[in-house]
């Protein structure tokens, strides 16, 4: 006598987020993609658009691009979030670091600081400076661990570790070349060619994930909580009892 199946909870709730995973992960990229323009072009009109200026000189008080810069970071910490929720259930860390770095990207946006940034070791700063500094290094690091936690989640589907890790293996040489220039030059040509490299690889992995979310393969390919990857689906008829299989499981 066949027992009846036992729907698992667990399970129906995998299949909800699964269904709208498409939707956040469209919108994820759609938030990503439009801060990222905003930004950018809030820096080529800004007043400091050399390339030797840090890209949040753009939103420094008093600028007439810091509403554009804004919301082009919020935008960006939206699209952040989205892309945590869109994340298959076994992603939970690079989920929470992606929340984490989205409250650290809004409050980059809402502390700025003063004309050319001002960043010690070689300038003299006021709290709000070191807040936003702070803020904006801790967003950035937050969205890299993120990517390294992906890259190194069995359970996450292929194609999204393969795009988290050729995203890390970019991010984490930009990564100390900004922190030894910060620290040794200061502003440069050097740490502004390297904070906007950095940042365009960032939000290309944001975006490149969510599309690829966005795909049915993609959010079929995610395993559900408690779930081993590689598990067989409960219910699913393996062959018939008595000539090999193994019947229902």
């Amino acid at each position: 006598m066949t027992r009846p199946e036992v729907t698992r909870p667990e399970l129906v709730g995998a299949a909800v987020t699964a269904a709208r995973r498409p939707a956040v992960a469209f919108a994820s990229a759609a938030c990503t993609l439009l801060g990222t323009v905003a930004v950018a072009l809030a820096v080529l009109v800004g007043p400091a658009p050399e390339l030797a200026a840090y890209v949040s000189e753009t939103g420094a008080s008093g600028g007439a691009t810091v509403w554009a810069y804004r919301i082009g970071l919020l935008a960006a910490a939206a699209g952040q979030i989205l892309l945590g929720a869109a994340l298959p259930t076994v992603s939970r860390l690079a989920t929470g670091l992606l929340v984490a770095s989205a409250a650290a990207t809004v409050l980059s946006a809402g502390v700025s600081c003063r004309a050319a940034c001002p960043l010690p070791p070689f300038d003299r700063v006021t709290l709000a400076d070191l807040v936003h500094g702070g803020a904006s290094i801790a967003a950035v690091a937050g969205t890299v661990f993120a990517m390294l936690a992906v890259a190194g989640t069995t359970g996450a589907p292929r194609t999204l570790r393969g795009i988290s890790a050729a995203a890390a293996a970019v991010a984490l040489p930009l990564s100390a070349v900004a922190g030894l220039a910060l620290l040794l030059v200061g502003r440069s040509v050097l740490m502004g060619a390297v904070e906007r490299l950095l940042l365009l690889d960032l939000a290309a992995w944001v975006i490149a994930t969510a599309l690829t979310l966005g795909l049915p393969r993609a959010a079929a390919g995610a395993v559900p909580a408690g779930e081993p990857a590689g598990a067989p689906a409960r219910g699913r008829r393996a062959g018939p009892a008595g000539r090999g299989g193994t019947g229902r499981l």
